[in-house]
């Protein structure tokens, strides 16, 4: 199942960047083992479990794309305040 056929127009306009963050913090606090865990999601961001399913499987999706490069990094300005860190090649992937 891939994004497009999980989310309609009318369901991704309803996620706000502030309701990505309520999402977000729900699944830190209710973890997998966590019993009802899609309808306690579901009171604490205020949408339906079938909802929150569908942003967890879209999530999921984006998260694969990142990692298997279909993302590209941002390209981030150098602030000139700034000192060169080191960063390694784990930390910047």
């Amino acid at each position: 199942m891939t994004s497009k056929t999980l989310s309609s127009p009318n369901t991704s306009l309803r996620w706000t960047p502030q309701k990505n963050k309520l999402f977000e913090n729900a699944l830190a606090i209710y973890d997998k083992d966590t019993p009802d865990r899609w309808n306690n999601i579901a009171m604490f961001v205020g949408e339906t479990e079938a909802e929150v399913k569908r942003q967890y499987e879209m999530l999921l999706e984006d998260i694969k794309s990142i990692e298997s490069g279909k993302v590209p990094l941002p390209a981030y300005r150098r602030n000139a305040g700034c000192t060169k860190v080191s960063i390694s090649n784990a930390e910047q992937r």
